[in-house]
């Protein structure tokens, strides 16, 4: 690896051992530091019973960290595409430490909430994904898609790794010794990991890229449509996909409780699920070199949509194992698929920061998605309707990736549908 980190990295380490050796390190830091995703969900009956809320206010500590680590993802993008990605990582190896340990020291609710969406989320896991997203794509061209999909199954490491640990250290010691645990744990794994990513990316030619097709996209109009109005469509897109796909992700644990099940039950099925979608984001990873970004994102929609479905008629144990692991089989190369989509329809040179507000707009997705489902819990008694508002975002989303689909799908040598020299 060269001697001066600051500068851009040999256009001939793309592709390399060493982007192999970077990819893996950033594996593990999107692993620790997107941990509070997952844990938050686990400990939401823990936390809803010592503070005597709601399920609606309960969620609301998962809903302030996902508006905030979207938010966060726009600034550290910026940021990672100026300055480089090391110092983002290690001020966000500091805000996870800080998050953790402020949130098993809180006194209410509110203050569990701030510690969540201020450190954990603003400052902590915005770090450990978009910008690690975006600088993954940049050191990799043949095999893009299932590098991306490497990168992004940190976070549903996480959510395999982390529920199962976290119940049992609740069943153990309580909920907020294991927190104390975690800070120390992620904070300090993510510093060490942070050095070893001080090389800048090889620096990318701005010439139109090709899809998977063959086809040329010309990056300044995207879809053949201004780039704003195809970023607010693919923001739009993951808002709607991702309302849907918290349902599931935020309240499985919750659900197992009100059914009788108990929440090491709702545990396990949440760590079933997120196994799952590893699998899922490795396959949909080899799917998208072959077929492309946009039709990547169109299939896993619909496969979600139908796991949601099946949430409907069944609710006995084993079904719900099932089901779970079906939902994360089904879901899991979606998110992947929108940093696919960028480096293919938009300038090499803005990848961080348009990534960072596409994935912002996922993670405002989860956050609405997971207080809508517990407000229309309150509101109904029943998870039935909260199961059923989930399929209609579903369904905006797979709108919007037919619309898009439909403007590549006849794509010539110019690269859209119906281009003309």
């Amino acid at each position: 690896m060269p001697t001066n980190a600051a500068a851009p990295a040999d256009p001939s380490l793309i592709d390399s051992r060493t982007a192999a050796w970077r990819l893996l390190t950033v594996l593990g830091l999107v692993t620790l530091g997107n941990s509070g995703m997952y844990v938050v969900a686990v400990v939401l009956p823990a936390v809803q019973a010592e503070f005597g809320v709601g399920r609606g206010d309960a969620s609301l500590p998962y809903t302030l960290m996902m508006v905030c680590l979207g938010l966060g993802g726009l600034w550290t993008g910026k940021m990672a595409d100026r300055h480089g990605i090391t110092p983002v990582l290690r001020l966000g190896a500091l805000a996870v430490a800080g998050g953790f340990v402020w949130a098993a020291f809180s006194g209410s609710i509110w203050t569990f909430g701030l510690a969540h969406g201020l450190l954990l989320g603003l400052l902590g896991s915005s770090s450990t994904f978009a910008p690690l997203l975006a600088d993954t794509a940049l050191w990799w061209n043949k095999r893009r898609g299932i590098a991306v999909a490497i990168a992004a199954s940190g976070n549903y490491v996480a959510g395999t790794v982390w529920p199962p640990l976290v119940q049992w250290g609740i069943d153990t010691i309580g909920w907020r010794q294991t927190y104390l645990l975690l800070g120390l744990v992620c904070g300090l794994g993510m510093f060490l990991l942070a050095n070893r990513m001080r090389q800048r990316p090889p620096l990318v030619m701005a010439a139109a890229p090709a899809t998977p097709g063959g086809a040329l996209n010309d990056t300044r109009r995207p879809f053949g449509l201004k780039p704003a109005q195809a970023q607010a469509l693919l923001c739009l897109a993951g808002v709607g996909c991702c309302v849907a796909m918290s349902m599931p992700q935020v309240h499985i644990v919750a659900y197992c409780v009100d059914l009788g099940f108990g929440a090491a039950r709702g545990a396990e099925m949440l760590s079933l699920m997120l196994a799952s979608g590893i699998v899922s984001r490795l396959v949909s990873g080899w799917i998208c070199d072959r077929i492309g970004g946009i039709r990547t994102l169109l299939l896993g929609s619909a496969l979600q949509c139908v796991a949601l479905l099946m949430f409907l008629p069944f609710d006995g144990l084993v079904p719900l194992y099932l089901i779970s692991a079906m939902f994360g089989l089904f879901q899991g190369g979606i998110v992947p698929s929108y940093a696919i989509i960028v480096r293919e329809y938009f300038a090499p040179a803005e990848a961080g920061v348009r990534v960072g507000a596409v994935i912002m707009a996922t993670l405002v997705g989860m956050a609405l998605g997971g207080w809508l489902s517990g407000w229309v819990f309150d509101l109904t008694g029943s998870y039935k309707a909260a199961f059923l508002n989930g399929i209609g975002w579903n369904l905006l989303n797979m709108a919007i990736a037919l619309f898009l689909f439909w403007r590549v799908r006849g794509a010539g040598p110019g690269g859209l549908r119906g281009a003309t020299a």
